[in-house]
This record gives structure tokens, C-alpha cells and sequence, in this order.
């Protein structure tokens, strides 16, 4: 779509905006005569889409505005004898079964022709709207408790900012002068070495996320991998940053000895500085701006181990350090409190969508 396109009075639904949930608004709109020159169609609210390929592909959504989209969405207008939502929990219980069964091509899609055969039990109006009732339930606690830890997360980086800018810094240092080691995980295929659900832990980039580091999808090694490579060990209270995928977001670990594969892995001087103000400070619009500067990689940017070293960085002491620490470590309670809620209400919904869906 050319840029002078956009700006206009339609919505515009990108493969991006399918986050499987209802869609009241859309960010990007275009002009009629980008429409009228584009290969998209408006759609009415109520119409029910799909990613066909790209990094959504499978998710769904359901309009509940009129908006236009392009062949990267499959659009679906139920008959009078299935309502939307229905459709749209249906496509979605069935979202893994289509990436799996109907993905083709050169570059992963799934064909329109394949979806217009897919098979739906359809029961009575009534019935679907008690199905429908209840997911939509749930889906608005899940909401609701990811917009929780998503506020307590940003608490912590304003209140971050605020211990920063109100203490007292030392001189500027590096980040390799007050830490006892910045190093490198294992970089390389390690398929050979995977165990099934024992062994040693083995985190990946997929593990380190933007709310803390998510340990629900392990993969694990073997011992003999784990005491060759102690290079990649890693230890309670380390910090570990993703080489690529969320690029210099730095997190704390908290767990038994563990390998990690593309990751770089920050050892504090305890004497110096905390791992949980080191996390915040990387973190921090302070820092982030140095690292995304040394970003290395054409196609797929890479943190560099080197330049993690090298950062420039200013910290106060460790009595200002520990005092922001007490207060991260009662917003984590806070955080485990809604997560546990958030768990316990997926976990009924996928148990739901399995009864009503299979």
C-alpha cells in the first residue's frame, strides 16, 4: 500500500492486527481511492478473519466494525444459522490443527480452498449463544489480568526512573567493570542433546520475554551436554538477555542450575551492584537507546556480546539499589498473585473450548 494512501476514513486490517480477540478498533485507515487501488474488500462487522500466512498466521479475529482487508485474511460471513462468535471460538479451537494440517507452499500459508473445507457441527442458535456467553466471559477475565501484570510491569520501569533520577550516581563505568562476567550461552544446534521432560533445564530466546522469563515451555539437555558447556551454565540470580527476538530485554533468573542457548549472561559483582537493579537499569530508556545503537545483523539483529560489555552506565549505591529491589519484589508478589488467576482462567478455557470444539 503506498504511504499517501493512508490516513484516510477505512479501516485497515493487517495480518498483524489478528490477535484473537474481538476487533471494536482498528490503528491504520486508507483513503478510497486506496481501496478502490488495492486488491482489499470491505467487510461488514461481524465478518470473521483469519491470517492466511505471516507471523500470525492461524490467528483469529472477528470485526465488530465495518473494516477492509486483502488476501492475507481469509474472511468469513456466517449463514443465518451460525453466529459469528461461534465461528470465530470455532476457527479459533482449531487454530494449531490448521497451521499443521493446511500450511503449504514456499512461504508457509494456508489456502482459502483448504479452510472452505473444513468441517463445523453446527448446533441451535440457542446453544451456540450459551457457548459464546461463556468464552466471552473468560476471555474478558484473561483480558483483564493481562492488562494487569501488563500495568505492573510498567510501574516497575517508571518506578525505575524514579530511583534513577532521584539518587545521588557514581562516576561513569562500564557494564563489564561492575559485574564478575558478561558471557555468551551456548551458540549453535543442540537438537541431539534434548531430553524428554528431565534433564537439565535449557533456556532459549523464546524464554526471555518482556514479563519476566516464562519457564511453561522447557527444553531440556543432558547432563553430560550441561558439564561439558559451562560456558552456558546458569545460576540463581543471574541475568540473561536475549541475542535476538526481544533484543536487550534483560531479566532475572530464579531456578536451579541451568543452560541457556543464544543468550548473553550477565554475573553481577555483588559487592557493586544487585541483579535486580542491573535488570531495571538495562531495561531502562537509559541504557536501551546504547544497546539498540549496536544492534549487529542485516536480516535478524543480534545483541552483541561485546557491546553489552561496553555500555556505558552510571549506578547509586547499593542501599538506594536494595530499596528499589524491596519494592520490585512486592510488585513480583502482585505479579504471581494475578498470574496464578490468569493460569487457572486459561487453563478453564482451553478445558471449555475442548469440550464444546474437541
Amino acid at each position: 500500500m503506498h504511504p499517501e494512501y493512508y490516513g484516510g476514513d477505512i479501516p485497515w486490517v493487517k495480518t498483524g492486527d489478528l490477535k484473537e480477540e474481538y476487533l471494536y478498533s482498528i490503528e491504520d485507515c486508507i483513503t478510497e481511492e486506496g481501496l478502490k487501488n488495492s486488491s482489499a474488500r470491505i467487510y461488514q462487522s461481524g465478518t470473521v478473519l483469519i491470517a492466511m500466512y505471516g507471523a500470525t498466521i492461524g490467528a483469529t479475529s472477528i470485526l465488530k466494525l465495518d473494516a477492509c482487508t486483502n488476501q492475507a485474511c481469509a474472511a468469513f460471513k456466517p449463514c443465518k444459522d451460525v453466529i459469528p462468535e461461534y465461528l470465530y471460538y470455532f476457527l479459533r479451537s482449531k487454530k494449531q490443527k490448521f497451521i499443521n494440517d493446511g500450511i503449504g507452499g514456499a512461504q508457509p500459508n494456508i489456502s482459502a480452498g483448504y479452510l472452505k473445507k473444513v468441517s463445523i457441527d453446527i448446533r441451535t442458535i440457542d446453544e451456540q449463544e450459551k457457548v459464546v456467553k461463556v468464552l466471552d466471559k473468560l476471555s474478558r477475565i484473561v483480558q483483564k489480568r493481562q492488562k494487569e501484570i501488563s500495568e505492573l510491569e510498567n510501574l516497575l520501569k517508571t518506578r525505575f526512573v524514579e530511583f534513577y533520577n532521584n539518587s545521588p550516581l557514581g562516576e561513569e563505568t562500564t557494564m563489564e567493570a561492575i559485574t564478575d562476567r558478561v558471557k555468551v550461552g551456548f551458540v549453535g544446534t543442540c537438537e541431539k542433546f534434548y531430553t524428554d521432560d528431565f534433564g537439565i533445564p535449557m533456556l532459549r530466546t523464546g524464554n526471555i520475554t518482556d514479563n519476566g522469563i516464562d519457564l511453561s515451555n522447557l527444553k531440556y539437555v543432558t547432563q553430560e551436554f550441561h558439564e561439558k558447556n559451562k560456558k552456558s551454565q546458569i545460576h540463581e540470580g543471574d541475568l540473561l538477555i536475549a541475542r535476538h527476538g526481544s533484543n536487550g530485554q534483560a531479566n532475572v533468573y530464579y531456578g536451579p542450575e541451568a543452560q541457556c542457548l543464544n543468550t548473553v549472561v550477565i554475573v553481577p559483582n555483588y559487592e557493586i551492584a544487585t541483579s535486580v537493579f542491573l535488570a531495571g537499569l538495562i531495561n531502562s530508556p537509559f541504557v536501551k537507546g546504547q544497546i539498540e545503537r549496536t544492534l549487529v545483523g542485516s536480516t535478524q539483529h543480534v545483541v552483541n556480546t561485546k557491546s553489552i560489555a561496553n555500555l556505558a552506565v552510571r549506578i547509586p549505591n547499593l542501599q538506594v539499589q536494595r530499596e528499589y529491589e524491596t519494592f520490585v519484589k512486592q510488585v513480583d508478589k502482585s505479579k504471581v498473585t494475578v498470574q496464578k488467576s490468569l493460569d487457572e482462567t486459561k487453563k478453564l478455557f482451553d478445558s471449555i473450548m475442548q469440550e464444546y470444539f474437541g
